[in-house]
Formats: C-alpha cells, structure tokens, sequence
C-alpha cells in the first residue's frame, strides 16, 4: 500500500521555521493502531490523516507520536495547504468533519485562514505544582481544555525552562499554555503538552482557540496579531468572532512522497 504523504510547515513562509506536521491522504480508515504507528514513525507533533468524502469536504483525524487529539490547528493548516496545491487548485475553501465538528480553511493569495471553534477560558484556582514546573509564578490561572498561564510581560516567557515531568503529573491537565502581553504583537504564547508526547510545541492552533477570546476581552478587540515563541517561532493573524475563532497563517512545503505499508 502507498499513501501519499507531505510535511508542511505550517504558520511559516519558508521552511525550517513555524510547526512541522505531517499529512497523509488516504482512500478509507485504516486500523487506529496503525494511525497511531505512522505518526510515532514520523515523529513529528502532529500527523494529519484525511479520507476524501466529496469534493472539497474530508473527514480528518490527528495524531500525536503518542495519542489522537481532539483538535490541531497547524496540522489542519497543513492539510489544507495540500489540498489546494496538490490535489485541487480550484478549491477556494476545504471543510473537515472532525470529533471537534465541522472545521473550515479558506484561502486568500498565500494566507489560510481557519474558521475553529473558540474555547473561552474561566478562572482557576491556581496549582501550587504548576508554579514549581513552570519555576515562576503567574500573574493568573484560567482554564479551558488547557490550563492558561498569564503571565505580565513578553522576557517571562522567554525565559520559562518548564520541568516537563512535572507538567506531565499535573491532575487533569492536557496541556499548559503560557502567554503575556507581546513586545512587537498583541501577545505572545508558548505550548506544553508532554503527556500527549510534546513537550514543547513550535505553533499551537489550537491553543489559540482559547488565547483569543481570553486577549479579546482582555484588550477589548477582535483582531489581534500573535506571535508564538518557541526555538522556531510562528506568526498567527487571529480573530474573535463569538463561538467561534478565526486563525490565519501561511504555510511552507518541506517535502512530499509516499509511505509503503505492507
């Protein structure tokens, strides 16, 4: 068997930078521990498997190297991204059914844009733990699938060397999101999600389904610029819009080929 398989970069103009995913398209299901195989192999933070449904519509599922999730933003960009240059360039839209609903990518010139379910945080109480894996303590806790640390300015976040086997032992925890006030954007973010195998995410998606509706309210705006600060970096262009968030970005080819499964 050989499935068609791209790496994308995603929230990046050229490669080496933004979010690598993988992205495999593939004519029915196969085994989800097979899923679960190739993404281990590819060893990247998400790999996107899609299954065409009709024209322009595909069901779509993520794996990390260790689990699925129930939603990834770069990886939807980068499915997206292939679908317009390789296997449909008269498409202007893509829909994806998904475990998280109906996700759309739209494109306009370079930029994609994906219309994703927000996910407001509330207040929490925050842990003692998180302040000892993050070694500083934030300004406020907030909670949606992922906990949101908020911390006062960009240099903190910068500067947070996390103690991943900490994290990873929080109760309840998916993921820790850091963010502050940026220097040059609205805000500025980082990810960590070790127990799902991904200690440090370059650029999270769908972290930013809970980022801009808590810097919406915050900064009183519905559009905002983001930027996220791992070692490679990604630029988001974000937009609150009720229930619903809107995250824009660009995207890199990296390389394509095929898998051979027997």
């Amino acid at each position: 068997m050989k499935i068609p398989f791209y790496q994308v970069d995603a929230f990046s103009k050229k490669p080496f930078s933004g979010n690598p995913a993988a992205v495999c398209i593939m004519d029915t299901w196969l085994e989800n521990d097979v899923l679960q195989a190739i993404a281990a192999e590819n060893n990247l933070s998400e790999t996107a498997f899609l299954v065409p449904k009709s024209k322009g519509r595909y069901d779509l599922r993520w794996f990390t190297p260790a689990i699925e999730v129930d939603l990834c933003g770069h990886a939807t960009l980068a499915g997206a991204f292939v679908i317009f240059s390789f296997v449909d360039q008269t498409l202007s839209s893509v829909a994806f059914d998904t475990v998280s609903g109906r996700l759309s990518v739209a494109r306009s010139g370079d930029l994609l844009s994906m219309d994703f379910p927000s996910r407001k945080p509330k207040p929490a109480v925050s842990d003692p733990l998180l302040s000892q894996a993050l070694g500083a303590d934030p300004a406020e806790v907030w909670q949606s699938r992922d906990l949101l640390a908020v911390f006062t300015d960009e240099a903190a976040i910068r500067n947070l060397n996390p103690d991943f086997d900490k994290i990873k032992n929080m109760k309840d925890t998916f993921a820790v999101i850091v963010t502050a006030p940026g220097e040059k954007s609205d805000f500025v973010s980082r990810f960590f999600a070790p127990g799902a195998g991904i200690p440090e995410d370059p650029v999270t998606g769908s972290a930013h389904c809970t980022l801009i509706p808590y810097w919406a309210d915050r900064l009183k705006k519905n559009q905002l610029h983001a930027f996220q600060l791992s070692k490679r970096g990604g630029e988001l262009f974000c937009e609150n819009d009720g229930d619903r968030v809107r995250i824009t970005g660009h995207a890199a080819l990296y390389a394509r080929g095929e898998l051979l499964l027997k």
